[in-house]
């Protein structure tokens, strides 16, 4: 595995304050509060459990809390920009005014986005990176927002159903660079892009694997913007574990983590953070050893 000559560092300008990426990994924790996740069974679709599950994962060491209402699984359909706004403002509100860690939006739609950077959100992690509501872009650039960019293929109803790419680095590559063009074009500050290789998204297992070991490259083409990676529970870990069920993934996760920030992640999105944190500090202190050597 090829790695950059020398370690990828900067600050990731969010609306209220700028992350740094590149010294340690930052952790983002996963928030659904939805009826139909494919992680946690909608158990923190309640307001009072949803509070308490991010309060767990800011104690466990979480830099980032992503709150998501509409789900993204294979064939989940889509939610109205009413019902998911219900279900992520007030949650959004009441972190916010704890403070302390960022809030990130999961959605596709720039109302939603716009509604919950008002609440107090600060970054808006658009899987679609711009393709279902390019006005994402517009809300984001207005509040000097950060904004994740995602590649995936299709939509959650049809993506497991298209032919895969015959080049997986390459349409990701592509997609993410005109994304990001798109994303300047509409006033959004170059520092707060990050981008999302969309590991799940349209991809086969096979292609998953790929990616995750080939970030190096992808990390390569986008040298001054920090590399998000999900691998958290999905199903290509599943099949690589004797098709072990969501619940059943956690060191699976971890392995994937571990193989990410080694090869050029910057954030990991993860709905065990405790583990990852820990994770995270080991392949750090590699990641370091490994960047003294190539730059002797």
């Amino acid at each position: 595995m090829t790695r950059p000559a020398q370690p990828r560092t900067g600050e990731w300008r969010l609306r209220d304050r700028a992350l740094p990426w590149g010294a340690r990994t930052l952790v983002m924790g996963v928030l659904n509060v939805t009826p139909d996740s494919f992680s946690d069974s909608g158990q923190f679709y309640d307001f009072d459990r949803a509070i308490a599950h991010a309060e767990e994962m800011i104690a466990e060491g979480a830099d980032i809390i992503d709150v998501g209402g509409e789900s993204t699984r294979p064939g989940s359909e889509p939610v109205a920009v009413e019902e998911e706004t219900r279900r992520v403002i007030p949650v959004i509100e009441r972190l916010a005014k704890q403070g302390g860690v960022a809030i990130s939006i999961d959605t596709t739609k720039s109302e939603v986005a716009r509604a919950a950077l008002d609440a107090g959100a600060e970054i808006v992690n658009d899987i679609s990176a711009l393709r279902f509501d390019f006005r994402v872009a517009d809300v984001a650039a207005e509040a000097g927002a950060g904004v994740i960019l995602m590649h995936s293929r299709g939509t959650p109803a049809t993506m497991q159903k298209l032919p895969p790419a015959a080049d997986v680095l390459k349409d990701v590559t592509h997609s993410l660079r005109a994304s990001v063009a798109m994303a300047l074009r509409r006033g959004v500050r170059r520092a707060s892009v990050a981008i999302d290789p969309g590991i799940g998204f349209g991809k086969t297992a096979g292609q998953n694997v790929e990616l995750i070991a080939k970030l190096d490259r992808l990390a390569a083409e986008f040298p001054d913007l920090p590399l998000v990676v999900g691998t958290s529970r999905k199903s290509f870990i599943g099949k690589l574990l004797d098709d072990a069920p969501a619940d059943r993934r956690l060191h699976g996760t971890m392995a994937s983590v571990t193989a990410a920030i080694l090869a050029g992640a910057h954030v990991v999105r993860v709905h065990d953070v405790r583990a990852c944190v820990e994770t995270a500090r080991v392949a750090d202190a590699i990641k370091a050893v490994t960047g003294d050597r190539t730059r002797r």
